[in-house]
């Protein structure tokens, strides 16, 4: 099939590479959001999808919005038989939706319909859930509501923070994904209609979101940071400054206060509602990533001192 790719960040790399060395479909075009100013520079720069496509000299449509109507005539004029999505991250109109005639079919990192929306790996570390997946369903105007084609599961590991469990999930997925624009293209795959139970919802997270909260028991501590590691990053404040935190480890020893800090000699605890954590790397503003118990050393929290 000819097929138009629309994607982004790095997740959705695997995807586009497979679908690049497939033998059955040809990549005739990329879509992906225009380049942004990054750094100190602010010079744009092209997304990771970009990038590939400009590396395997794949044509590339940057429209600010998926409604353009020069953006819908080039995707007329491209005449896909199907778009794969994955991490796109624009809105898709009706009048984008019915220009390939296979229409679009989208690649989510959950099991639909789990956690529709844009940070299903997030949501689902943060809740607890042993064991998640990713689904290729055909794309609807509605957030993640279309009926699926296939799924695939995947268990959440007791350490997995949203980078290594998305890492695994873009790669199994774009097998995924390949597998399925196969079964279209042969005329064997039906979608299926999403149950109206279970469903949750996966919205975008924030800075803000991504504030510890010590109140909190040290289960949900640990998921709730290992849920915003890597971005957008998990911080709480100490004497009014911003401290970034890495992935922690619950001890079970209880005795501290919420937020309260005790500095031993190889690690340093943390209070929360139930047992204490032991806290990996940390951030402070200004530096670079370093173990807790050197930071410690440089600050000397007081007896009793608590992060905010």
């Amino acid at each position: 099939m000819r097929v138009v790719f629309a994607g982004t960040p790095e997740p959705a790399l695997p995807s586009l590479r497979r679908l690049l060395a497939s033998e059955r479909h040809e990549v005739v075009a990329v879509v992906t959001r225009p380049d942004a100013p990054v750094g100190r520079s602010r010079r744009p720069r092209r997304s990771p999808v970009g990038a590939l496509a400009d590396e395997a000299g794949v044509a590339v449509l940057t429209p600010a919005t998926a409604s353009e109507p020069a953006f819908l005539d080039a995707l007329r004029d491209l005449a896909p038989d199907c778009c794969p999505v994955v991490a796109y991250g624009n809105l898709l109109r009706r009048a984008a939706l019915d220009v390939p005639a296979h229409g679009w079919v989208n690649l989510h990192f959950s099991l639909l319909p789990a956690w529709r929306g844009a940070a299903p790996v997030q949501a689902a570390i943060r809740a607890g859930d042993e064991v998640t997946g990713a689904s290729t369903f055909a794309l609807e105007e509605g957030m993640d509501t279309g009926p699926v084609y296939g799924t695939i599961t995947e268990e959440i590991g007791r350490h997995d923070t949203a980078g290594t469990l998305l890492e695994r999930l873009a790669t199994s997925g774009a097998a995924l994904l390949e597998r399925t624009l196969d079964g279209i293209e042969d005329g064997e795959l039906v979608p299926v209609p999403q149950s109206a139970d279970g469903v949750s919802y996966a919205p975008k997270v924030t800075v803000d979101d991504a504030r510890v909260t010590w109140s909190h028991p040290a289960p949900a501590v640990d998921r709730g940071i290992r849920s915003v590691t890597p971005a957008p990053g998990a911080w709480t404040t100490f004497r009014d400054a911003r401290l970034k935190l890495g992935p922690v480890l619950t001890t079970g020893e209880p005795g501290l206060d919420p937020g309260t800090i005790r500095v031993e000699r190889t690690r340093v605890l943390v209070g929360t509602a139930t047992a204490t954590v032991a806290l990996g790397e940390v951030q402070p503003g200004g530096k670079k990533p370093m173990a807790a118990v050197d930071w410690a050393r440089g600050v000397r929290p007081e007896p009793g001192e608590r992060f905010a």
